[in-house]
């Protein structure tokens, strides 16, 4: 069984990847890798079975301590 389905978005294909993710609680940005991902190859939405979900945020609440820290630039657009 396909766990993603087609793109809500596009209707592109989804197909499941070991991604970088952007994750966001409260304001603080964290990254997370090594998270299988489904990837429309049409547009690039990223889709989390609930599984992966749930596990993100717990990897997020349970965490002891970054295992890197990137500097991360921010430009305002005017």
């Amino acid at each position: 069984m396909e766990p993603y389905g087609d793109c809500i978005y596009c209707g592109g294909e989804v197909i499941e990847r070991v991604q970088r993710v952007d994750y966001r609680v409260h304001g603080q940005l964290y990254i997370l890798e090594g998270v299988p991902a489904g990837v429309c190859q049409q547009c690039g939405e990223l889709f989390f079975t609930a599984e992966v979900a749930r596990r993100m945020e717990s990897v997020v609440v349970e965490a002891t301590g970054p295992v890197e820290t990137l500097p991360i630039p921010v430009i305002a657009v005017k």
